[in-house]
């Protein structure tokens, strides 16, 4: 059965056309009827589990929702980007090459390289480990200037 479905309203992004998806039956907290965001074909979205591109969010490309992943805000992901597991793309997060996320990313960054992630997500532990350690930082931004 079919979670979601294209509706003819569309975008056109870079060339690609998109289409805002609809919600055919509830899932997560998604209901029956809801709009979410906007996907290029249904190959870049799961038909199955709870994934959701969500408002103004763009997926297109080769790239790849699944498992529990939201896309939302503002959050683009394309070209060959899986985003996976229990992941969060939000914000003005672009999300794009050859990447595979399973995190929470909310950035107005631009992710386009697999080492970029990586650097991300490894700051986010040192901050999340600094915290409860008690020491304090302005914000993970600070440490992500202060790495590059």
């Amino acid at each position: 059965m079919k979670k979601y479905e294209l509706t003819k309203e569309t975008k056109e992004v870079l060339g690609n056309i998109l289409f805002r998806i609809k919600a055919l039956i509830d899932f997560g907290n998604v209901k029956k009827g809801e709009l979410g965001g906007f996907i290029e074909k249904e190959e870049n979205l799961s038909q199955s589990n709870k994934a959701w591109v969500y408002g103004n969010a763009h997926l297109y490309g080769n790239a790849w929702v699944y498992g529990n992943a939201r896309i939302c805000g503002d959050a683009w992901v394309y070209g060959n980007a899986w985003v996976y597991d229990n992941a969060q793309v939000y914000g003005d997060a672009r999300i794009c090459g050859k990447v595979k996320v399973n995190h929470k990313l909310c950035s107005k960054f631009n992710f386009e390289f697999n080492w970029q992630i990586k650097l991300w997500q490894k700051l986010e532990k040192e901050f999340e480990k600094e915290v409860e350690n008690g020491k304090k930082r302005k914000n993970k931004n600070e440490m992500r200037e202060q790495a590059l």
